[in-house]
């Protein structure tokens, strides 16, 4: 796998961008942002430190899938780390096999950093290669898209 770096100043406080970006207070603003990877983007879970999240979507068929993940740490307003380790297929869990084996154990690290009421958002995120064209090109849209919600 493959780590990437992606970066964005967002003229608001790490508060309002992680409650922002993670939905805390509105899950919609979560499946706003995340609509730049999936139109259906939601999650299912919560952020406590430990728990299991699905991140979830449906593909043009109608049928549930996605990312059976774990949060493997979140400190508020500075750092949240997701693990990722399986794949929703419909209701079914799938956490080992060659489709899971290429990326299990990924890790997706949103971190926080305020300055003077400007907060430096980074991403860093664990990608094989068939994946790579598409997160150059969808997570700065997608940091774009968190940037105008948290600058209400």
């Amino acid at each position: 796998m493959k780590k990437l770096q992606y970066k964005k100043d967002i003229n608001a406080s790490a508060e309002k961008v992680y409650n922002t970006m993670l939905g805390i207070k509105n899950i919609e603003t979560y499946e706003q942002w995340t609509a730049e990877f999936n139109p259906t983007s939601t999650y299912e879970g919560n952020w406590e430190k430990g728990s299991k999240i699905y991140f979830i979507g449906t593909d043009e068929n109608g049928k549930k899938g996605g990312m059976v993940s774990e949060i493997a740490e979140n400190i508020p307003f500075s750092f949240v780390s997701i693990r990722h380790f399986g794949i929703l297929d419909g209701d079914n869990e799938i956490t080992e096999g060659p489709e899971v084996e290429k990326w299990a154990g990924g890790l997706e690290n949103y971190s926080f950093q305020e300055t003077n009421g400007v907060t430096t958002v980074t991403i860093e995120t664990d990608i094989t290669e068939d994946y790579l064209d598409y997160f150059n090109s969808t997570w700065p849209r997608a940091l774009n898209r968190l940037k105008e919600l948290a600058e209400k």
